[in-house]
């Protein structure tokens, strides 16, 4: 089976910060850890890598420049984007949109809408043809 997406490089301002707020996402994703804690495997091989390199330009990160606004993830279970929205303000995560949650993305669509310390933004969606 092809995978769409072969891994994502994530360039970060602190690696430890960062480590730690991403390892409490993808662990309620159910992406594996490395060793680290600085990269984590999805069950079809894809994977997320934390990077902080020299070669890097320093600066904030700006999701509304050009280049990539946000990643989005699927769970199968309402249950599970609940707890997350209830969780994520202890792991460095807050929430977009909240007064318009489950829908800010429209009626029909059943999403959780995160951004960490570093203004990254990710979007949780609950699979279609899941009860909401």
């Amino acid at each position: 089976m092809m995978r769409a997406i072969h891994h994502v490089d994530l360039w970060v301002s602190d690696v430890d910060t960062a480590a730690e707020e991403w390892a409490w996402l993808f662990g309620e994703l159910e992406w594996e850890a490395d060793d680290q804690h600085r990269s984590w495997c999805h069950p079809d091989g894809t994977y997320a890598f934390l990077e902080h390199s020299a070669d890097q330009v320093e600066g904030p990160h700006e999701r509304l420049r050009a280049g990539v606004n946000h990643l989005a993830f699927t769970v199968d279970s309402r249950e599970l984007l609940d707890r997350m929205r209830a969780e994520s303000s202890a792991h460095g995560w807050h929430e977009l949109f909240a007064d318009r949650y489950p829908h800010a993305g429209g009626e029909e669509h059943v999403a959780l809408y995160l951004e960490n310390s570093e203004a990254f933004e990710v979007e949780v969606v609950l699979e279609a043809g899941t009860q909401d």
